[in-house]
């Protein structure tokens, strides 16, 4: 299942008229814009495009061509993805310590459960090189000693291996804007919690000092905002009265790794789309093929009563009253 919008992304220097020279060129070859989203952060900008091209008056290669040369004359970077671009299916896994999301989806691709090829796997730390080493997957350390990454490096890394989705499997570093952008909706990371509760580091030890008694994990697509991506899949469990922040870590690491696995499926199928924030199923993906959320033995125990008698959702969908 592929989308028939195609993405365009510019990146560079803020610039007067920029906008209006790329939206120009492209109405002026019969193609739609959807879509426009356009960001600032520490100087780079960011705008990106979903863009119709059923119609367009000229061929694909014209089109890159066009848009390279306008981009060399602007001073700026850009990109086009076209729907048949997003069949290739390779990723890059960033990690620091932490194993067992890395070795559940070099499990998953060796298997064939994910049909995905792992191009490199990209570490901050040395630590996990023992655990690649093994297999034919190549392992860079681009940290300094003390775990701050050359994002420059890693660029020319996913560059290097023609990247299609960058993982964040329990990669402890926030990643600038410069690699952000240039892969906007193409990161997906794993966070310990039931965003947006309890964002940033030491979730399992702010979930229990704050004495939750269902905790979760998160896999959803990064954006520049820490933790405040679209969200793809959730796992939760039971946090047992008292329990020690280790017991807590043992509960959910499974779940970070099942979540994470089931997000990247969802983004290799494209059976998730992006909206404004949010994450939604694709029209024909079949939503009883992917958890989510919730397993179905728990879905089958949620409540269905008491329930107001005048209550009618229909006049407010999708929004319910305190």
């Amino acid at each position: 299942m592929t989308t028939e919008l195609t993405e365009i992304t510019v990146i560079g220097g803020d610039k007067t008229g920029l906008i209006a020279r790329v939206t120009t060129l492209l109405f002026e070859r019969g193609i739609n814009i959807e879509d426009l989203d356009q960001a600032v952060r520490d100087g780079l900008f960011r705008m990106s495009m979903r863009v119709d091209t059923g119609e367009m008056t000229c061929e694909r290669d014209d089109l890159r061509d066009a848009l390279s040369e306008l981009g060399r004359e602007l001073g700026v970077e850009i990109q086009v993805r076209f729907p048949s671009d997003r069949e290739t299916r390779r990723i890059a896994v960033c990690v620091t310590k932490e194993s067992h999301c890395l070795e559940a989806l070099m499990e998953a691709a060796e298997s064939g459960e994910l049909d995905v090829e792992i191009s490199a796997v990209i570490s901050n730390r040395g630590t996990l090189r023992e655990v690649v080493e093994p297999t034919d997957i190549p392992f860079y350390d681009i940290g300094d000693g003390k775990g701050s990454p050359d994002e420059d490096r890693m660029l020319d890394i996913l560059a290097e291996h023609d990247v299609d989705l960058i993982v964040l499997a329990r990669y402890m570093r926030i990643l600038g804007p410069k690699i952000v952008f240039r892969y906007e909706d193409r990161i997906i990371n794993i966070h310990p919690s039931l965003l947006p509760s309890f964002p940033g580091a030491a979730a399992y030890r702010q979930a229990k000092e704050e004495g939750v008694r269902i905790a979760g994990v998160t896999a959803h697509y990064v954006t520049t905002d820490l933790d405040q991506g679209p969200i793809i899949t959730q796992r939760a469990f039971d946090v047992p009265d008292d329990a020690l922040i280790d017991e807590i870590k043992a509960r959910g690491q499974p779940l970070e790794a099942e979540a994470l696995l089931e997000a990247v499926e969802l983004h290799l199928d494209d059976a998730v789309a992006v909206h404004r924030g949010r994450t939604s199923l694709r029209d024909g993906a079949d939503p009883d093929s992917y958890q989510l959320g919730l397993s179905p033995t728990a879905q089958d125990a949620n409540p269905t009563e008491p329930v107001d008698d005048d209550l009618d959702l229909s006049e407010t969908p999708g929004i319910a009253d305190d």
